[in-house]
């Protein structure tokens, strides 16, 4: 059995009870976007055998749709912030969280310090919304679920595994300077030899690479203490009615699943509860609809490109959309684009749109085919 569902199967054995066939009932803390649709292929799997999944999501959610038809419940709790600020809020981040050849770390960070804390500030505010429902509180309390899943980006999860005393698992890929891996989960991270992500190092620094490292950690940690750990320090110690912090309270966590390969990390220490998941929204490609299939073979041996700006952008301005388009009906190659708005006058014959392109069906059997003819190309030379 390939290690990532090995990793799944524990979870499904933390929320089921110690008796014989019976299933558990799991409580899911969320965010958005991209950590959703993963986070949604446990769910799944989870519900396939037999678990009863609840996910707690605000009214202003942008990708979590309850009225979906699916075995997940939802429980949806009103919010007491403008929904239309946390869209723009999350359409803005969109270009201060995208990385460019010509940014280094110091200005890439700078950008994305300011989306952050606010996107913290409303995670918190979130989490204010459930604790202090007490009609909601009281029905999950007598939900008696047995365990919490929970995104570490996004705070809160921790919290209420402790107001319901059930433990709870985190789900995650990394955060700013592996914060609150290396001071909740006890992940070890030397400076000398695991490079903070996007310094553009190596696991073989010089010295003064070296030093330049330590200090994006150091500057990680002040980020987190001065704007972040602070404010939710406080509120958790409110809450629970004694003081504590945020990193104790992440620190109970049972189990810490990273969603990449250990293989395309750095080598560093990993300790037991640290298990990595990453493939687990990879799934056999399906037969793609017709007229997909027929405007893809038709690309010949140019092949396709496939364009989307990912989960958290589905349109843009008409003038940038026909600059991309003009820019697109110049290669030839033929190409896929998810876009959802006003078909651009400069859009080739060469480029289709489509408000949602099955990724995993186009690229799937495509992407096999392209290493084997790789691995084709290398055996004979």
């Amino acid at each position: 059995m390939p290690m990532k569902w090995a990793s799944v199967l524990v979870l499904i054995q933390l929320s089921c009870s110690f008796t014989f066939g019976s299933c558990g009932k799991v409580l899911v803390w969320p965010t958005e976007f991209s950590h959703w649709i993963n986070m949604k292929t446990i769910l799944d799997e989870l519900v396939h055998r037999g678990h009863e999944v609840t996910v707690l999501t605000s009214s202003a959610s942008i990708l979590i749709d309850p009225n979906k038809s699916s075995a997940i419940k939802f429980e949806v709790y009103p919010m007491s912030l403008n929904r239309d600020a946390f869209e723009s809020l999350s359409m803005q981040s969109v270009k201060k969280l995208t990385y460019y050849p010509t940014d280094t770390f110091w200005t890439y960070y700078s950008r994305i310090q300011e989306i952050l804390w606010e996107y913290y500030a409303y995670i918190k505010k979130f989490c204010e919304d459930v604790v202090s429902n007490k009609q909601l509180m009281r029905k999950l309390q007598a939900t008696n679920f047995d365990i919490v899943l929970a995104d570490a980006v996004g705070p809160c999860g921790e919290l209420l595994a402790e107001l319901l005393k059930i433990p709870f698992v985190y789900s995650i890929r990394n955060t700013a300077g592996y914060n609150f891996e290396r001071y909740s989960g006890g992940l070890l991270c030397p400076p000398s030899y695991v490079p903070v992500i996007f310094s553009e190092l190596s696991d073989k620094m010089t010295f003064m690479e070296k030093i330049k490292n330590m200090l994006y950690m150091l500057y990680f940690d002040l980020w987190f203490q001065m704007f972040n750990v602070k404010a939710w320090n406080q509120f958790y110690s409110e809450v629970l009615g004694r003081p504590t912090t945020l990193y104790e309270m992440m620190g109970k966590a049972e189990m810490w699943f990273i969603r990449t390969y250990w293989d395309v990390e750095f080598p560093r220490p990993l300790l037991p509860h640290f298990e990595f998941v990453g493939g687990l929204h990879c799934k056999p490609a399906k037969p793609l609809p017709k007229e997909m299939e027929e405007f893809v073979q038709s690309s010949g041996e140019n092949g396709i490109v496939v364009f989307t700006l990912g989960s958290m952008v589905s349109n843009m301005t008409e003038e940038k959309a026909n600059a991309v388009a003009s820019a697109l009906s110049q290669i030839p190659q033929k190409v896929l684009w998810r876009f959802n708005g006003k078909k651009p006058d400069t859009l080739g014959p060469n480029t289709r749109l489509y408000k949602w392109i099955p990724q995993n069906d186009l690229l799937g059997e495509r992407f096999v085919r392209g290493l084997r003819k790789v691995e084709k190309f290398w055996n004979t030379q």
